[in-house]
């Protein structure tokens, strides 16, 4: 490789993940994935509640958990353990590598730069509400798997959506639910250096969840997303791959930090450039920007087209470089907002009691009740709180759905009309204050029975909830 081009002075290679002092801004070396060989790292995602990070390695497909001090600990395999579970064939890694020493080697295809195979290269990673998030290969499949509450793989992957464009180098969510996808053009490699990638293609879209969840469609996520207007050029697809939230704006352009996530901040090529609008863009500033935009969350097309309501900056203030693309990749938005939880966040503390009978409901003799909470993780919605519970059948019953009251004065209990299987049964939570127990009268049937009409077994048990001692935000 050339000199300098992995930090091989300090030990670096293609598989190395560097780290910035925050404060002295000194560069150092983080972590070290040796497999591979040269296609690099995908991506990066923090873990906030178990103080981890995943990387995507383009090499093997591989998705590597890294605990804070760098030491890698396990990984996730896409391509064998997680396509089986949409009923894909599974794909194991066919073992190439960059060998620029080979004949078929060419620095400007990227078909013999040693990439895993495509059903399993991974991109995108970005943790969120308990699960690992990541996008697949370049139909841009997003899936997820669970983080278990010590931090490992749950072993639960699930495939989410399929985007109909291009691959998603960057995933991102905000606290009202939104999922933020950034495209980035075609991997190039010119001799010069100038193009890393192709601009003019990557989209900036966000998708959310159906509510209630539509049974037509495959997916639990919406079919058709929003899309951003990203740059000045023709279709205002200038996407450079790199999405994050950031705090809103007031009237006079100062940060509002009483709102975590109301500006989109989004990498970019070329995003004031537009012949057209020349004489109307230069009056303010120059016109070769390579680096983010910042637009208002709300301002999804037909508004903000051309987008006049965003805000430009380049990534080196170099402003004599209109060739350039494919310089900038992701964006991280340091937004800490203490003391509140955003919309379909994971919230730390809570939990639940050992379950029991109400008093009407006796369980004969020492048997154990029927059905028992393996576990529970509680999220802030626009409803209020809830809670998603994994159940344990002890008794075999075969129960597939679930009704729920509250048992405790002035607290209100809901349940979707329905469930999908294999997910968590869900529990919203309203008219409770931050750390109560909440006891939940749980009914759990199955569905046929009670398709037939009339009355239908159900297996009764009481839940004392501990909600979590944080407020959701408003």
């Amino acid at each position: 490789f050339m000199d300098g081009q992995f930090g091989t002075e300090d030990g670096g290679g293609p598989g190395t993940i560097w780290k910035i002092d925050g404060i002295t801004g000194a560069v150092s070396k983080f972590a070290d994935i040796d497999t591979n060989s040269g296609p690099g790292i995908g991506n990066l995602a923090f873990d906030p509640i178990h103080r981890q990070f995943f990387a995507s390695d383009l090499d093997t497909g591989l998705i590597h958990r890294i605990d804070a001090t760098g030491k890698l600990i396990d990984t996730f395999d896409h391509g064998v353990a997680g396509r089986p579970a949409h009923s894909l064939a599974p794909v194991a890694d066919d073992g190439a590598v960059m060998d620029i020493q080979g004949a078929a080697f060419d620095t400007e295809d990227p078909e013999t730069w040693g990439y895993t195979q495509d059903e399993r290269r991974v991109w995108a990673v970005s943790y969120h509400g308990g699960r690992l998030y990541y996008s697949v290969g370049e139909k841009s499949e997003i899936w997820s798997v669970g983080i278990a509450r010590d931090g490992s793989f749950a072993g639960d992957p699930r495939w989410e959506l399929t985007v109909k464009a291009d691959k998603d180098y960057a995933i991102a969510f905000d606290n009202k639910g939104f999922m933020y996808l950034a495209q980035r053009g075609p991997v190039e490699n010119r001799y010069d250096y100038s193009r890393f990638a192709d601009s003019g293609k990557g989209e900036l879209i966000r998708y959310w969840q159906e509510d209630p969840d539509d049974p037509a469609t495959e997916s639990t996520w919406v079919e058709v997303p929003q899309e951003y207007a990203v740059g000045f050029p023709q279709g205002n697809r200038q996407s450079a791959g790199g999405v994050d939230l950031q705090y809103g704006y007031d009237s006079d352009g100062n940060l509002d930090t009483s709102v975590c996530t109301d500006t989109v901040v989004n990498t970019g090529d070329k995003l004031r450039d537009n012949p057209e609008l020349a004489e109307r863009l230069a009056a303010g500033g120059p016109l070769a920007v390579h680096g983010v935009q910042l637009t208002p969350s709300a301002l999804v097309k037909p508004a903000n087209v051309p987008p006049f309501g965003s805000w430009f900056v380049d990534f080196d203030g170099y402003f004599e470089d209109p060739e350039v693309e494919g310089h900038v990749g992701d964006v991280r938005v340091w937004r800490p907002c203490e003391g509140r939880a955003g919309y379909y966040e994971e919230i730390e503390g809570g939990g639940y009691l050992p379950p029991f009978y109400p008093p009407d409901f006796p369980p004969p003799g020492n048997l154990p009740p029927c059905v028992d909470v393996e576990d529970v993780h509680y999220y802030c919605t626009p409803r209020g709180l809830r809670a998603d519970l994994t159940l344990h059948d002890h008794a075999g019953f075969g129960g597939d759905s679930i009704k729920a009251q509250s048992r405790t004065p002035g607290v209100g209990v809901t349940t979707p009309m329905s469930h999908v299987p294999g997910k968590p049964y869900t529990v919203d939570i309203t008219g409770h204050n931050p750390g109560d127990t909440v006891n939940v009268g749980l009914c759990f049937y199955r569905k046929t029975d009670q398709d037939k009409g009339g009355y239908y077994p159900c297996c009764k048990v009481t839940l004392p909830l501990r909600t979590p001692a944080i407020s959701c935000e408003r």
